[in-house]
């Protein structure tokens, strides 16, 4: 019998890394490892992520390809030749949100504050160029303090090669600004001609002049937070569409922000199986139809009883709150909300909520998002102020966009509907495809209390006190059957159909349904969204 082979059981042994490969191991490890340890840690303890733990976060896991990692500066002036700047302050890259594309940049404030310098600019250039050119989104995470003194003007030409592709990608692919941290000086104007901004509260700031300044220049003391904090632009200037309580909320509100909307111009946002029966009724809106119409109710009350599952994403929450503005679904597809808010300045319009719905109503038409606005509005708000701030030329934005909208276009009248207003709130013949009216609704030139003191004066005037109070309610009961009744308007064409309260989710989604093929995405013509 021959002799068994033994078995080698010596192991394989690992060959030796070639040196190249193990080179560039060597610096793109060295690349990787963002700002000196001190300055992570000073940033860390802030309670703030790094660049790339932010992107981490934010996009789908494992989903993240990093682009121009070992690009720096060629600037050598005043020591700049002399230090470490990874990756110039700014990482760019492609990754995943919800499965879907996206293009993303993250400033970098542990490298030189995040600063702006030629190559970080081009840097950002080349990702807005990426994304303009395979049309997905553009998400920019914002931490920085303004432009490389350094580099002189290259920063201040960098941030116009940024804004130039701002305005070339609006209402071409949506544009997300997210800051978290500084933002001052020429770098607020990014985010301004972007679509929406997004800010963390007591962690964000953002203003053209610091604290410093405006005490030197007016004498005026302010804080970094009360001059250009997340909740300053979130409820005063407007500047900020969503405030969060931390950076993990705010990528879950990026997140969620994403999943309403499409790609580009050229595509519809994407439609989800519905859970929630479209026929489902709601009674609640028979018991509103009862209310006093001069008693206020939060309209998102309404909102969330139409939207499927109740799910209403809202956007500008704390800012102009007599209108309100967002996105739901509605059998299973999304559409943009417009809706007078009655519990606050009884839901009039006002300048503020005139540009907040006006620049919301240009996004919607640009990205191919149906709008349903609901009525219930008073008339424009009076006074002084709002007329010597320019009510006429600010109120005349929300027209201008609604009769501009080409998409699909539903407008249902819950309660008051009053002049300029009601024409403002897409009429009819302001281009609603569909108007309806709920059996509450009060459409009319003006309030039957205003109208039969004009158009009675006289008989008012010239009896007793307690004649004058029975006439002004019968006249007022009259009128308000005459002229403010929805089955009036119904009579002339300017509403479609007086519907079910109960109904109003169906009649809706029916509708939306019926107008799908209205317009072929991308075959409008171009319209930026510009900051209104």
């Amino acid at each position: 019998m021959p002799e068994t082979t033994k078995k080698k059981s010596k192991s394989k042994r690992r060959k030796p890394t070639p040196h190249k490969v193990k080179k560039m191991r060597e610096v793109i490890g060295k690349a990787l490892e963002g700002g000196d340890p001190a300055r992570v840690q000073a940033h860390k303890a802030k309670g703030k992520f790094t660049a790339r733990e932010r992107i981490h976060y934010l996009l789908d896991e494992d989903t993240f390809q990093e682009l121009d990692l070992l690009v720096k500066t060629r600037s050598t002036e005043f020591g700049l030749g002399d230090k470490d700047i990874p990756g110039d302050g700014v990482i760019t890259g492609i990754g995943r949100i919800g499965g879907r594309e996206v293009c993303i940049f993250s400033q970098n404030f542990t490298v030189l504050g995040g600063s702006l310098g030629l190559a970080h600019a081009k840097k950002i250039a080349k990702i807005m160029d990426l994304a303009y050119d395979n049309r997905v989104p553009l998400i920019g995470l914002l931490d920085s303090g303004g432009a490389r003194i350094q580099e002189g003007v290259d920063s201040l030409d960098g941030y116009a090669e940024i804004f130039r592709r701002n305005v070339k990608c609006s209402g071409v692919i949506p544009q997300i600004s997210v800051i978290l941290g500084p933002c001052a000086g020429g770098a607020v104007y990014s985010p301004a001609l972007t679509d929406f901004v997004f800010m963390v509260d007591g962690l964000s700031n953002m203003f053209v002049t610091g604290p410093g300044v405006v005490k030197a220049a007016t004498g005026e003391e302010v804080t970094f937070e009360e001059l250009g904090g997340g909740r300053t632009h979130s409820e005063k200037s407007g500047n900020c569409h969503f405030l969060a309580n931390s950076e993990q909320d705010c990528f879950r509100q990026v997140r969620e922000l994403i999943n309403f909307l499409p790609q580009n111009r050229w595509e519809k946002a994407a439609r989800v199986a519905n859970p929630d029966p479209v026929r489902r009724t709601t009674p609640l809106l028979e018991a509103m139809c009862e209310v006093d119409p001069r008693k206020p109710y939060r309209v998102t009350h309404v909102i969330w009883q139409i939207a499927d599952e109740h799910k209403f994403f809202e956007v500008h929450q704390d800012f102009a709150k007599n209108i309100v503005i967002g996105f739901m679904r509605l059998g299973g597809d999304v559409v943009g909300v417009v809706a007078n808010n009655p519990a606050h300045k009884a839901g009039a319009l006002d300048i503020h909520a005139s540009d907040k719905a006006a620049r919301f109503i240009r996004f919607l038409n640009a990205f191919n998002i149906p709008i349903v606005s609901l009525v219930d509005v008073p008339g424009y708000w009076p006074g002084v102020e709002q007329e010597h701030g320019g009510i006429i030329r600010h109120g005349a934005k929300i027209l201008y966009a609604y009769a501009e909208a080409s998409v699909p276009k539903i407008t249902v009248v819950m309660r008051k509907a009053y002049g300029g207003a009601y024409i403002a709130m897409c009429s009819k013949y302001m281009g609603a495809d569909f108007n309806f009216a709920l059996p509450s609704a009060e459409i009319a030139v003006m309030g039957p209390a205003g109208a039969i003191e004009i158009l009675y004066s006289k008989k008012l005037k010239d009896a007793t006190p307690e004649e004058a109070a029975k006439l002004r309610e019968e006249l007022t009961a009259q009128y308000k059957e005459k002229f403010a009744s929805p089955y009036q308007t119904a009579m002339t064409g300017s509403v479609d159909e007086v519907i079910e309260p109960s109904n109003m989710r169906f009649k809706i989604v029916r509708a939306l349904r019926f107008l799908k093929d209205k317009r072929r995405p991308g075959e409008q013509t171009p319209l930026g969204n510009i900051p209104l």
